[in-house]
Parts: C-alpha cells; sequence; structure tokens
C-alpha cells in the first residue's frame, strides 16, 4: 500500500501579535481607543516617507504610497476634487500647464475623450477675466458720483488727468458717425423690398427643429459640404454650438461632388479643412461610389469607441442640396431616401439602419439666417430655380465667376456684351423662342441655373493660398535660376509643410473620376500619398456585422476557414455554369477569381489523366483463363493498391496545408467580395431565366 502524505494546514497570514502598529491585533488588549489601519499607514509614511537609494542613486525600495513607472512610459497629472477646495493643495504652475494641456487635448479633432471627470475643470477657463462687462448696467453714473454714491472710490482705468486725456484723445480719432447707431438720422427715400418667401428656405422653425433633434439623438455628426464651394456651404453657426453645448459628440466633415472639380483642388480643400476636423473626400453613387468604404471604416472605429452603447447613430447635416441623402444611399447600396436635383426634397428626419451597431440619420437642409444676398442663395442650390421670379437676374453673377472658356465650351456660344445678349443667342440655338420671334429669357436662365447647380457647368473656388503660389511662380519664371544649395533647402521646406498639412483620413484621390473638362491652367499634378490608402476598403460592399461576426469565427478555426474555401470555390462553379447557359457573361472579373478558374481547370484535367494510368495498370496486373471464364489478380497487387491508396490520401492530406500556404491568404473582406461575386446578380441577368412567372406559388 502506498504511503498517504499528509498535508499540513493552510497557515493563515494574519499577525497574531499585540503591538501598537498591527492592525490585525485582538481587541481589547490595548483598550478601546486603538489604532486603526488608516492611522497605522499615515504613521509608517511619516517613518519611511523616502525612497531608499542604493549607492549610485537607484531606487531599491520604493517609499510607501509611491507607484513606480517604467522608463519612457507617459504620466499625467490625475485631477482632485481638493484643487477647488479652501486648502491650497496644488501650486499655481502645475495648475496652469494641467489647464493648457487639457485645453491643447480639448482643441485637437483627432483626440477623444473618453471619460468625462466630474470636477468643476470649467472654473479653470477664466471665462470672467474674458467677458465683457457691462459697466453702466451695474454702477450708474449716480451711485457712483452723485450724492446717492454707494462707494466711497470709483473705479477708473486711468491713474493721472494726462493719461484720461490721451484716451480721450484716442476714442475720437478712432470714432466714425456712420457707426454711432445713436445719432437721429432721416428717414431714407427707398426701402429694400421685402424678400421673397422662397429665400426663406431652410430657415424655418420647423426644420430647425428637425435639427436639433438629429444632433441630440446622434452620436458623430457628418457636416456634408460642397467640394465646389466648400467654405460657402459650411454652417459655422452649428459648429460654435457643437463646441459649446455637445462638446462630447463627434463632428467630422465629408466634402461631397468630389468628381465635379480637379483632384488637385479636393486634395488642397482636404488638407486645408483636416486641420480642423477630420475632412475626407467622396462621391455619391449607389453603382460607383468614391470615399464609402473609408468612411464606413471611420464610422466603425467610432462605434469602437462606444462599447458602453448596443449602437450608435451618425447624423448628416447641411446646406440644402449638397447630397446628404445620396451620400445614405451610396452606404446602403440601395435607394432607401428620396434624392432629387432640386432643394428641400428631405423634409423631415428619416433613421437608416447601416447595420447592428451604426445607424444612419438623414436630416432636411439647414440655412443660418445671415445676411446673405439673394444670389447667394441661388447659386449655392439653397432654393428650387422654378419658383425664381425674375431668373435673369442672377445670370450677370454667374458670368462674373464662370471663366468665359468653360460657357463657350458648354453652349456653344462664341462671345456676348451682356447676359442678356448671353441669352438671346442661347435661346435662338436652342429654340426657345416667344410669340413674333422674340427669346425666352426667363425659361433660359432657368436652364442655365438649374445646368449650375447640377454641376454642367465647370466651376470651383480656389484653396486660399493657390492665387499666392501662382504669383511666386512667374515671379520665379523672370528671374534667373537659384544655386543647388537654396533649391534643395527649399524643397526640404515645402515638404514639411507639405506634411505638417497632410490629411490624417488618407485617401487615393487619383481614382477619382472628374466628369467636367478642365483646361490646362486648372489641372496640376496631385501630390503622392504617404501612407496606407483608406478609399478602397469595403467599396462595393454589403455592409452587415454578422458577417464580420462569421469571419471572426472562421479566422480562429482553419478548418472551418478551409471548408468554406472549397464552398466559395463550388458556388463559384456553379455560377460559372449558369451564366454560361444563360449567356450572360459578366463584365467584371477579379485576377484571383480568373487565376482561382484556371487551376481548378489544370486539377480536374489532371485528375483524368491519372485515372487512365490506373486502368492501365490495374489491366496490366489482371490475368484472364484461357477458357475466359474467370480472372486471376495478383495478392501482391491488390496490397500494392491498397498502400497506394492510402499513400495518396496521406499526402493528400500533407499537401492541403501546403497549397493552403501557397495560395495568398486572403483576409475577411477580399472573402466577401469573393462570396458576392460569385452570387447571381438582379442586374446584368436575365429577368425570365431567374423568375418563376407562370407558377408563382411554387
Amino acid at each position: 500500500m502506498a504511503k498517504t502524505k499528509r498535508n499540513d494546514k493552510q497557515k493563515d497570514n494574519i499577525n497574531r501579535s499585540s503591538h501598537s502598529m498591527n492592525p490585525d491585533r485582538p481587541k481589547g488588549a490595548g483598550g478601546n481607543n486603538m489604532r486603526d489601519k488608516t492611522t497605522i499607514k499615515r504613521l509608517q509614511m511619516y517613518r519611511n516617507f523616502k525612497a531608499k537609494r542604493d549607492k549610485n542613486g537607484k531606487i531599491v525600495k520604493a517609499a510607501p504610497f509611491q507607484s513606480r513607472l517604467s522608463s519612457g512610459s507617459m504620466a499625467r497629472v490625475e485631477p482632485n476634487r481638493k484643487w477647488f477646495g479652501n486648502t491650497r493643495v496644488i501650486t499655481q504652475n502645475a495648475l496652469q500647464t494641467f489647464q493648457e494641456e487639457m485645453a491643447k487635448v480639448k482643441k485637437d479633432p483627432y483626440k477623444v475623450i473618453m471619460r468625462q471627470t466630474k470636477l468643476p475643470i470649467t472654473l479653470l477657463n477664466e471665462t470672467a477675466k474674458f467677458a465683457k462687462v457691462h459697466l453702466l448696467d451695474t454702477e450708474g453714473f449716480e451711485s457712483t458720483f452723485g450724492k446717492k454714491a454707494q462707494r466711497k472710490k470709483p473705479k477708473l482705468t486711468t491713474a493721472d488727468i494726462q493719461a484720461f486725456a490721451e484716451k480721450a484723445m484716442s476714442a475720437t480719432d478712432g470714432y466714425s458717425a456712420e457707426k454711432d447707431s445713436d445719432l437721429v438720422t432721416e428717414a431714407p427715400d427707398f426701402k429694400d423690398e421685402q424678400p421673397e418667401v422662397i429665400f426663406k428656405a431652410g430657415q424655418s422653425k420647423r426644420v430647425w427643429g428637425e435639427l436639433y433633434k438629429v444632433i441630440d439623438s446622434s452620436d458623430v455628426v457628418v457636416q456634408v459640404l460642397d467640394a465646389r464651394d466648400p467654405l460657402g456651404t459650411r454652417c459655422y453657426q452649428i459648429e460654435r454650438y457643437m463646441k459649446k453645448e455637445k462638446p462630447h459628440k463627434h463632428l467630422i466633415f465629408v466634402l461631397n461632388k468630389v468628381d465635379l472639380i480637379p483632384v488637385w483642388v479636393t486634395q488642397k480643400w482636404v488638407a486645408i479643412l483636416s486641420q480642423e476636423y477630420p475632412t475626407m473626400a467622396f462621391h455619391a453613387s449607389i453603382t460607383n461610389p468614391f470615399g464609402k468604404g473609408a468612411l464606413i471604416n471611420l464610422l466603425r472605429q467610432f462605434s469602437q469607441l462606444h462599447t458602453d452603447k448596443k449602437q450608435i447613430s451618425v447624423g448628416f447635416i447641411g446646406y440644402p442640396n449638397v447630397g446628404k441623402s445620396s451620400i445614405i444611399n451610396s452606404l446602403r447600396a440601395k435607394k432607401v431616401c428620396k434624392v432629387a436635383p432640386i432643394a428641400g426634397e428631405t423634409k423631415v428626419w428619416q433613421y437608416v439602419t447601416l447595420m447592428k451597431r451604426i445607424y444612419l440619420v438623414d436630416c432636411p437642409g439647414v440655412v443660418y439666417p445671415t445676411a446673405s444676398t439673394p444670389t447667394e442663395f441661388v447659386l449655392k442650390g439653397v432654393v428650387r430655380v422654378e419658383l425664381v421670379k425674375s431668373p435673369e437676374d442672377y445670370i450677370p453673377a454667374l458670368l462674373e465667376r464662370v471663366k468665359p472658356d468653360y460657357i463657350k465650351n458648354t453652349y456653344k456660344v462664341n462671345d456676348w456684351s451682356n447676359s442678356e445678349d448671353f441669352l438671346e443667342q442661347i435661346a435662338r440655338k436652342s429654340g426657345k423662342l416667344l410669340k413674333g420671334g422674340e427669346p425666352d429669357l426667363g425659361t433660359v436662365a432657368k436652364m442655365v441655373l438649374n445646368d449650375w447647380q447640377r454641376g454642367k457647368i465647370p466651376y470651383f473656388v480656389k484653396p486660399p493660398g493657390c492665387e499666392k503660389e501662382e504669383s511666386k511662380l512667374n515671379e520665379e519664371a523672370s528671374r534667373e535660376k537659384e544655386t543647388e544649395v537654396k533649391s534643395t533647402t527649399e524643397e526640404e521646406a515645402m515638404e514639411k509643410s507639405v506634411k505638417k498639412t497632410l490629411p490624417k483620413v488618407q485617401q487615393n484621390l487619383t481614382k477619382i473620376h472628374v466628369e467636367p473638362d478642365f483646361l490646362e491652367e486648372d489641372i496640376k499634378k496631385v501630390e503622392e500619398l504617404q501612407g496606407k490608402d483608406d478609399s478602397d476598403l469595403e467599396a462595393e460592399a454589403k455592409v452587415s456585422d454578422e458577417e464580420g461576426e462569421e469571419e471572426e469565427g472562421l479566422e480562429e478555426d482553419p478548418k472551418v476557414a478551409k471548408s468554406s474555401q472549397r464552398r466559395m470555390k463550388g458556388k463559384k462553379r456553379g455560377a460559372q455554369g449558369r451564366d454560361e447557359t444563360s449567356g450572360v457573361q459578366e463584365t467584371l472579373i477579379t485576377e484571383q477569381h480568373s487565376s482561382e478558374c484556371e487551376r481548378l481547370q489544370s486539377g480536374e484535367e489532371g485528375n483524368e489523366e491519372r485515372k487512365g494510368k490506373r486502368r492501365k495498370v490495374e489491366e496490366s496486373q489482371v490475368t484472364h483463363s484461357t477458357s475466359g471464364k474467370f480472372t486471376v489478380v495478383e495478392e501482391g497487387s491488390q496490397q500494392k493498391q491498397k498502400k497506394k491508396t492510402v499513400n495518396k490520401k496521406q499526402k493528400q492530406i500533407a499537401n492541403e496545408p501546403e497549397e493552403a500556404s501557397q495560395q495568398t491568404k486572403l483576409n475577411s473582406k477580399q472573402r466577401r467580395k469573393l462570396e458576392r461575386d460569385a452570387r447571381t446578380k438582379k442586374i446584368g441577368t436575365h429577368f425570365y431565366s431567374t423568375t418563376n412567372v407562370k407558377n408563382k406559388r411554387r
């Protein structure tokens, strides 16, 4: 019988000494007023408040309550409520550095505050210091200087009479009667006519109510800008409101309609706007979008930030007719929102599901009631052209903005003296005439304005700094060439400036298909992209979280991944067969897809050759009798055959991982793309070959 091992009783770590510094000592030994655990820790801190160091100065034993950080790790000052108490527990310099660092983080659009503190950090903003003091409202003249003066000493900005006189002189020099609203002026002979009702589009209380609903219900707000005039379609008031009232919500810019401007202009605008908020270029289209993958990738990153929520909502705001609903349609790859090339198609907000964790919110177009002229409203696309009373009044401003060459190429008009002459020529060419052969200027003006709003007339606003660059280039052309050393230093400086203005979300803008034909003057070289390209991620993708979860499981289990690859190959073969029978050829076939098909075909041919060889070998091993009634097969040959089959199976099993390793390892997105290509598509297939029209119940 084996010896039984006796386990000793586990020792408890309770110190049973009755010392006054022992927190676990039995009660009653030292009376009722014993030291508690916190008091003992504090006394030990007084005794051992310094860390023990060796002769070189290295810390051998850390002091109590001292946390050790590895070298190179970033540390921060943890906010404490005692900063705002009556007792001083932090120096002014430390508080100042914390205030500066906090302001930097708040201003940086690419940093997100994950968890907000409960401390009154707003006290550090010093709003009272920068606030405008209404002195006359709080302290009137009578209460300060009169008989009923309540103060012994008035607050004066100057100490002596000389300084007071100098200040009075400077005030009189800067005075202008035009800006003085207190002066009594005569009533003007003419007043401006009341603006038309259509110019109040996007300013009604109902529309702004819809906007505030969208902002309140969304975690990420996407402001859509027109790439032809990004600063003109920006709403600074909403940005200020969000910074002040909703600092916890994320704001990003999307430059839509990038297919209507040159690529270098898009690149410049993205670089300029990226300094304030994350900006990306986008071309809204259900069939061929640009920037779809990058935008979905960015929204997924935001959803990962909010892990405490089941889903996040993304609200799309901006001016009317900038393409908010079109972006949602292109993200979903089907028409889920009503769209039209005219302003005011979206009347109310609308929720759309992009995937399990991301919802999209469409919002009607909003215009802030600024002092913009009716011409700006019409040319920005805020107003519907068919509702404008006299559209020919806005043509002169249009002709001033667009280069004459573009007008000539679009309308085939050689020369014109004024806007009326221009409209007359187009009216006679297009046959828009009234009774008596007079040109219908109103109808033609509406046609031109519609072409302008829909991007048929090439036009764009140059980014700031382009005119300076052009003037510099002209000056340099006139001067002689400088030395090589200076040129190299200038190139280095330019590279540094370019690196500074590089956007965080990088896209390969060379893939944008620009529709209008621009002049050589307006076409420049695009700066090369440094880093990864996010624009093609999941383009043409039908996005769903369920597919993503399945792929995660496949990546974890290699056996399941292999079986899924085989299944995909089978689907491809079936899809190819269907296409051959119906006589419809696929227009787009990826290189991977074609290479796999070739490999499968070569494998089938090889199998047939092997089968033929095997038959010949089997026939040689079989011997027939002279009568022909029976056949004799060698036992060794049968055993050899069995061995061969076993060896072949083993080789196949051994070669499977080798083949898998030889193949290019596809990531989840590529596998999904192959699966989508294998499916039958509604577009491009014959309707009656896919649907059962006669027997609908089956």
